[in-house]
């Protein structure tokens, strides 16, 4: 896990990343954006799960904990699509 963001993009965000659509049934991968101070479970950096739908300017989305199916909601700047 990468503690530090590069000089040249610390305290930026990619709007780029900000303004992403993704459907339902899209696989994401969860990668917190450093730059954006907010609550963020360490044990979600990393994980991959589905979309389930979009609620408000966040996505719900399905993640497989150990046996259970948990949802969370989460912005897309914290989310990279993954290519299947």
């Amino acid at each position: 896990m990468v503690n530090k963001k590069s000089i040249r993009t610390r305290g930026r965000i990619q709007l780029s990343r900000y303004f992403q659509k993704f459907e339902d049934g899209d696989k994401v991968s969860v990668l917190r954006e450093k730059s954006i101070d907010v609550n963020f479970p360490e044990r979600l950096q990393g994980r991959t799960g589905i979309v389930a739908s979009k609620v408000g300017r966040a996505y719900k989305i399905k993640i497989k904990d150990q046996t259970k199916e948990k949802e969370f909601l989460i912005e897309p700047i914290h989310l990279k699509k993954i290519k299947v």
